[in-house]
């Protein structure tokens, strides 16, 4: 699979990483056996890239990974986590001290001296204007805690104001064919900067899989059903943000474009294809629940170009169908 280099980290990446939100927690329960399963499906089929966090099964997916690195010591992987959810989200508590407690619990977890990648994970607005924050990430390298620092977002605007800052290496940002708008600033700005650009829930929670109609159902404890109007969280983390009805109806139509494409793919593999090709995107992070879905996934890295046509018409149904919902709040 072709490597990216993750921004100002300088570390290559493969274009299409494994997000693990569901091997800890939120999207039904995953045996570890099976979690297990699931990494090494994804290193035999080309990832380099995990992307996890401390509160992914209170520390579950971290320890997971941490468990599999030490039994492939030989296996060259990047590993990204995220810290900043685990206190009340005040500014306050964005300080030193908390990140040095976080950084310390994530490091056990994944049975590491030093972390390649931590992100805050989308803390308050407020926080990505903060230079103590940004004085404290540095102190971290400084000390060899952790190899890099970045952020992950809600909206564009706090993708910008994070790229303006010179120790951000990436920014992870919703992006996917129901949410385009970082396409307009965020992306060439990233370019611009050298700053990384992971590419997160790039099937809209599922949706763009096809797989889903009117009549899915889905566990209590998915965040699919308790959080589809933002009860735990920011909506946008789940289907992106559409609401679940015109997220079927637009993404039965997006099967439709996939199905006339001149070579096969999934809907599911189109969906990833269409991140990786965009401009300044370095990888996009599906999850993956079994070793074959995880490996499906890893193959649309190496798709062709889906080609003019195709891009203009996924253009067209999000302008019709989606935009009016979500453009203006992320």
């Amino acid at each position: 699979m072709e490597q990216r280099v993750l921004g100002r980290t300088e570390r290559p990446v493969s274009t299409v990483g494994l997000g693990t939100w569901q091997l800890g927690a939120d999207w039904g329960e995953v045996d570890e056996r099976d979690a297990v399963a699931v990494l090494d499906g994804a290193v035999e089929a080309g990832v380099t890239f995990f992307d996890t966090a401390d509160v992914y099964g209170d520390g579950r997916s971290e320890r997971l990974i941490g468990s599999y690195l030490g039994e492939h010591d030989d296996i060259e992987l990047v590993v990204a986590t995220k810290m900043g959810r685990r206190m009340d989200q005040v500014p306050e508590n964005y300080v030193l001290e908390n990140f040095r407690a976080w950084t310390d619990r994530s490091r056990r977890n994944l049975e590491v001296d030093r972390l390649d990648l931590v992100q805050l994970h989308c803390p308050p607005t407020a926080v990505y204007s903060a230079d103590e924050v940004y004085d404290a990430l540095d102190t971290l390298v400084s000390e060899h805690v952790i190899a890099a620092y970045g952020v992950s977002v809600e909206t564009s605007d706090e993708a910008l104001t994070a790229i303006s800052r010179r120790g951000t290496a990436s920014v992870q940002i919703i992006l996917n064919v129901f949410r385009r708008k970082p396409l307009e600033f965020v992306l060439p700005a990233a370019q611009a900067a050298g700053v990384g650009i992971i590419a997160r829930v790039p099937l809209a929670s599922g949706l763009l899989s096809g797989r889903y109609d009117e009549q899915t159902t889905f566990a209590e404890n998915d965040h699919r059903s308790y959080n589809r109007h933002g009860e735990a969280f920011d909506v946008g983390e789940t289907f992106s943000g559409v609401d679940y009805e015109t997220g079927v109806r637009a993404a039965r139509e997006f099967s439709r474009l996939v199905a006339a494409l001149p070579f096969e793919a999934t809907p599911a593999q189109a969906a990833l294809a269409w991140v990786v090709q965009q401009p300044g995107v370095t990888s996009v992070i599906p999850g993956a629940r079994s070793p074959e879905q995880a490996r499906a996934n890893a193959a649309a890295g190496e798709l062709p170009p889906l080609g003019d046509d195709f891009m203009a018409a996924v253009e067209e149904l999000y302008a019709r169908e989606i935009a009016p919902l979500v453009a203006d709040r992320w």
